[in-house]
């Protein structure tokens, strides 16, 4: 599909995101489940009702934008829950499976931050203030959701070290 507008493009983004965002809903749980640490299941359960407010507002911005919620299949976020999932099957619960789940739910989150990035300077440059603005909110929640995850990263990986 090519893209003839900027806002074409804005809203082809969102839908991407829209999809990424569901795909998280499902995959959280079991990222919580599979974990060891209580700080690491505490703050994937946390995010995970972050997730869900993440597809209401994505959700908000497509009544915003006058455009019908529908998602955009997004490979990028299929791959990295993919990989993800590949570490929870390999192996039995302990510190160093955690360090492997921070890590892969590290990679979520960037990715996260670089596409709500994208798109909210897409949304500046249009004009679509409100919209730049409800973006803003989410990417300031994935930003602080790395910030825990590299928190207790420090703790688990010594944690790992040890065993």
């Amino acid at each position: 599909m090519s893209t003839e507008s900027l806002k074409e493009l804005l809203i082809d983004e969102i839908k991407d995101l829209y999809h990424a965002e569901k795909q998280l809903v499902k995959a959280l749980p079991k990222m919580a489940k599979a974990a060891q640490d209580e700080n690491l299941k505490a703050g994937l359960t946390a995010h995970l009702e972050e997730t869900k407010e993440h597809v209401a507002r994505l959700e908000e911005i497509f009544k915003l934008l006058d455009e019908p919620a529908k998602a955009k299949v997004c490979p990028a976020m299929k791959g990295l829950i993919e990989e993800g999932s590949e570490a929870l099957e390999e192996k039995e619960k302990s510190a160093v499976r955690d360090a492997q789940i921070i890590g892969s739910a590290q990679r979520i989150e960037h990715y996260e931050i670089a596409a709500y990035g994208t798109v909210r300077a897409l949304a500046r440059t249009l004009g679509e203030n409100e919209v730049a603005k409800i973006l803003q909110t989410t990417l300031d929640e994935e930003g602080a959701a790395d910030k825990k995850l590299t928190a207790v990263a420090a703790v688990v990986n010594k944690t790992a070290l040890a065993e």
